[in-house]
């Protein structure tokens, strides 16, 4: 019987010591999958010179507006073209990095894929460098409403999804409960599908753009291809 409990002990040390090695090999690869730095995710696009206050990028009012003022004045659909590396070089020229509560968020980087968008950014936190890629698919249901559903969420390699949908829908609610926001500001939709997945209506007036706008655009489809996405567009009368 006396020889029986030292090795009953040594059995449960034994135990105890497996587990936590176990406990720490998990700890370790969670932190080696958030440390992970996705290789399609190189250097923020470096823009020369931050714009003015009040100043608009080039490529916003010399390229895009353009196409939408024109298209929306022939009264027929129109295609509305976005390129990848000038809508980056739009987003470095912002002010960044952007701070809250200890947490400091750098430039992202998009990349337009067949068929979804892909946003990836380098997020501080307290000296920890993480890279965030949240994964955004663009769909029109058969009722022709267009949903912005986020199929993937990643801090490192490390899969999200689940946690981040339940933290946005949360935030969602909180926010619509704190404070008085206008439903029908097409702004307001795009968070509602990014955050709570709800499907909306895609049309809006361009009178948000142009003083002299009184055209009201519907998108009809949306194709993303390597480094563009195209945006179909036709009046609404």
């Amino acid at each position: 019987m006396s020889d029986a409990k030292p090795k009953d002990h040594k059995k449960k040390r034994f135990k105890k010591r497996y587990w936590l090695l176990i406990d720490l090999a998990i700890a370790a690869v969670i932190l080696v999958l958030m440390l992970y730095r996705p290789s399609r995710y190189g250097v923020p696009v470096v823009a020369p010179g931050k714009l003015e206050q009040g100043e608009i990028h080039p490529y916003l009012t010399h390229d895009l507006l353009p196409q939408l003022h024109n298209g929306a004045q022939s009264g027929e659909p129109f295609d509305l073209v976005v390129l990848q590396k000038p809508m980056n070089e739009v987003i470095a020229q912002c002010e960044w990095p952007i701070e809250s509560d200890g947490v400091r968020l750098y430039p992202p980087v998009v990349s337009f894929e067949p068929q979804r968008i892909a946003l990836m950014a380098g997020v501080d936190m307290k000296g920890v460098e993480l890279v965030v890629t949240a994964v955004v698919e663009p769909e029109l249901d058969e009722r022709d409403l267009l949903n912005l559903r986020v199929a993937k969420v990643k801090v490192g390699a490390m899969n999200v999804t689940p946690l981040a949908r339940f933290v946005a829908k949360r935030m969602y609610k909180q926010h619509l409960e704190l404070w008085p926001i206008d439903t029908e500001d097409l702004r307001t939709k795009i968070a509602g599908s990014l955050l709570n997945d709800e499907a909306f209506e895609p049309v809006f007036d361009i009178r948000d753009f142009f003083e002299d706008g009184r055209q009201k655009l519907r998108v009809e489809k949306v194709t993303i291809e390597h480094g563009k996405v195209t945006i179909r567009l036709a009046p609404v009368s």
